[in-house]
């Protein structure tokens, strides 16, 4: 069992570590979209409210184990300060190379002079790493709010879905989603999958792909895949872009100096009737190069499907969430993850990731 913040000993004069998730997207050292500050915030008033006194922990970015100014977590600390006065944010994780390598020497850096931890990271949980990991061998712990709804909801999927459950997969490569495909395939009624892998499936058909996003080593495994039995539905039309930047809408094949970088408005309407048709939907990934208005046309329509559907939805992926939020759908999800890979991976491993084993296990 997964133990939550109501397991926890008696907060009260404690000290909390608190591994939150607030990898925020940075422009010019200002915060783009303070989203996942804001989501750890039920956590930290529970605690506050019990009177611990809460130490956040975070990465940010990509360091590579030194201290890098581009990485400062002192625009997080700023916001962290206004929306939870008196809480403390320790310097990026990823700044010491003890972070990502789950050294025990950092591991006890961390949790020295604290009596508490909560992991309320769901996007990092799919991390072995000192910050993750650690901590629940050392003190009593729990999974914070987000962390623990995530656990609930993404269980729900693999556990009881409402029937027909619908899911669906964009993004660039087969190879990215594969181990989820295969999991999701023995789950779901329906994979609907665009965005640019879909050129790699239209080549297992033995269709021309132009200059489309190709892996070519993963056309075997998209034919094993089709040769399954199960219900994959793939795009009937593209809107592909060629010499001169001409703009138009294609079939499967694709003619050669032609890229495909959207799904067309056929397939826009199929994706819309599969997803009306479900109880349950699971998105993942764009359609196409949805950042470009040119091409931004069936990412928006399977977003509204999504927003407009009676099912139980669930929307998990950075691109993905970017998306509903562009096109100010996001209020109209029942669940928007935190995680991309994380909930990816938790499908994928049937619930299974090293930040929560180890809180199941410390509690066990």
């Amino acid at each position: 069992m997964l133990p939550v913040l109501e397991d926890l000993p008696d907060p009260s004069g404690k000290r909390v570590l608190l591994r939150a998730d607030f990898n925020v997207p940075l422009k010019d050292g200002h915060i783009e979209d303070d989203m996942r500050i804001r989501a750890a915030l039920p956590t930290i008033e529970w605690l506050l409210d019990k009177g611990a006194t809460v130490t956040a922990c975070t990465h940010l970015g990509r360091p590579k184990g030194k201290p890098d100014p581009k990485y400062s977590v002192e625009p997080v600390r700023e916001r962290l300060a206004e929306l939870a006065p008196g809480v403390e944010l320790l310097d990026n994780l990823r700044f010491d190379p003890g972070e990502e390598a789950n050294d025990a020497a950092f591991v006890d850096k961390l949790v020295e002079g604290q009596d508490l931890y909560v992991n309320d990271a769901f996007g990092a949980c799919h991390r072995a790493h000192a910050s993750i990991v650690g901590p629940p061998q050392k003190l009593p712990s729990a999974a914070g709010r987000l962390l623990a709804k995530e656990v609930e909801v993404l269980g729900g999927l693999i556990e009881k879905p409402k029937r027909p459950f619908v899911a669906i997969l964009g993004g660039a490569k087969v190879s990215d989603k594969l181990g989820v495909m295969q999991a999701l395939l023995e789950k779901v009624d329906a994979l609907v999958v665009g965005g640019g892998m879909c050129f790699t499936f239209f080549a297992a058909l033995g269709h021309k792909v132009g200059d489309s996003l190709l892996e070519e080593d993963q056309i075997g495994t998209c034919k094993e895949l089709l040769d399954s039995g199960k219900r994959i539905v793939l795009p009937s039309d593209i809107v592909a872009m060629g010499p001169g930047d001409e703009i138009r809408q294609v079939g499967r094949s694709i003619p050669d100096g032609w890229k495909g970088l959207d799904i067309g408005p056929g397939t826009a309407a199929e994706f819309t009737d599969e997803i009306d048709e479900a109880r349950t939907v699971l998105w993942n990934g764009p359609m196409g190069l949805f950042e470009d208005e040119r091409f931004a046309s069936g990412t928006k329509a399977v977003a509204q499907a999504v927003a407009d559907t009676r099912a139980f939805t669930v929307v998990g992926g950075g691109d993905s969430a970017a998306a509903m939020a562009q096109f100010g759908l996001a209020d109209d999800i029942d669940h928007l993850s935190t995680g991309g890979g994380a909930s990816l991976e938790f499908l994928e491993l049937g619930g299974h990731l090293p930040g929560i084993d180890a809180l199941e296990k410390a509690h066990g």
